[in-house]
């Protein structure tokens, strides 16, 4: 069975949201898990659990207590006497740290005692750890963080939303591989659609390298569904599967979707609370609002895939509750299930 190795001491609300999150996946998705950390904290958390159950924010709504028997799950322990904090530099810092929970968690992956990791701590140390740890695949440049997006229709593939801030235009269409693959083994889309995330839809705009990119895809698709350029405004009206960019431009576009659709929801609150009428009509549209919420919330998608490792890494939001941890580790799970990176290499050889 696919077990996963989960970093417990790594996000905002480690250990506790972490261990819930990951004992939920356990019983929900009936996946071993790999609980990496200060032993006696996940240890705490465990005890915890086994008393009074899970009590976790499921999507924007209470979701009542989760009884669980710990006795049937396949969890198990290991000891970490460091953790890697979020202001380190990644680099020093696995290297000082070969104790730490990320470095160990991916050495698990690396030793074959677990099949993918979790991490919902520093971005860059599990990056840094998931590189050196379990190297590149064959014929891939430079990893990138894949992020699945709501949009209208269905979600879309967003890479790179970060691991990259300087790219080639072989890179880029590195990621328009990895991309279509995977939202074609995981998520089932038979024509993958492939645009490059431009500032207009003509093949001459934007600088030099997404004009390289567009050629370069344009003349050499192998396989590849390329649609062409688009446009911001573009993204969430469903007309693309994998939008691919450089991390810069990815991890700026991610912050301001993140950022806008918070405003939003925010805006909608005050605007339901400014009288009695408001009020009602609040209470009155609060199933719709909690559906709407269902389908943005970056709790639902779990986890950004860390694409073009030799082993699969989901990173995880740094303020990721028990239920984006229990989401997250579905998506490891589907992914080594998939055998998304063999599918991967098969078109490099």
């Amino acid at each position: 069975m696919t077990r996963i190795a989960i970093d417990a001491m790594g996000g905002d609300h480690a250990p506790r949201e972490i261990v819930k999150g990951a004992v939920w996946a356990a019983l929900d998705y009936n996946v071993p898990i790999e609980l990496v950390g200060k032993e006696d904290a996940i240890k705490a958390e465990l005890d915890n659990i086994a008393r009074y159950g899970i009590r976790s924010n499921r999507g924007g709504y209470f979701r009542q207590n989760i009884k669980v028997d710990l006795s049937k799950l396949d969890i198990k322990i290991t000891h970490a006497e460091e953790i890697i904090e979020m202001g380190e530099a990644p680099g020093q810092a696995i290297r000082k740290k070969r104790k730490s929970s990320i470095v160990l968690a991916v050495d698990a992956v690396a030793k074959g005692s677990s099949d993918a990791v979790v991490a919902a701590g520093s971005t860059g140390a599990a990056m840094a750890s998931s590189l050196f740890g379990l190297g590149r695949l064959p014929g891939i440049e430079r990893p990138a963080i894949a992020v699945m997006l709501p949009a209208m229709k269905k979600p879309f593939l967003l890479l790179d939303a970060g691991a990259n801030s300087s790219c080639t235009p072989e890179m880029l269409y590195q990621f328009a591989v990895m991309g279509t693959t995977f939202v074609k083994n995981v998520y089932g889309r038979k024509e993958a659609k492939v645009g490059v995330l431009n500032i207009g839809e003509e093949a001459g705009k934007g600088n030099e390298l997404v004009q390289n990119t567009y050629k370069m895809l344009e003349e050499n698709q192998n396989g590849l569904n390329f649609i062409g350029n688009i446009e911001g405004k573009e993204m969430f009206q469903g007309s693309c599967d994998v939008i691919i960019c450089d991390g810069f431009v990815g991890n700026v576009a991610l912050k301001i979707i993140e950022g806008s659709s918070s405003m939003l929801f925010k805006m909608i609150q005050q605007e339901f609370n400014t009288d009695i009428i408001s009020k009602i009509i609040g209470l009155l549209a609060k199933p719709f609002m909690k559906r709407i919420y269902k389908r943005i919330n970056y709790e639902e998608f779990g986890g950004a895939l860390l694409l073009g490792i030799k082993g699969i890494t989901v990173i995880a939001h740094g303020r990721s509750t028990a239920y984006a941890i229990r989401n997250a580790v579905r998506v490891a799970k589907e992914a080594v299930e998939s055998d998304v990176n063999k599918k991967i290499m098969e078109i490099y050889q």
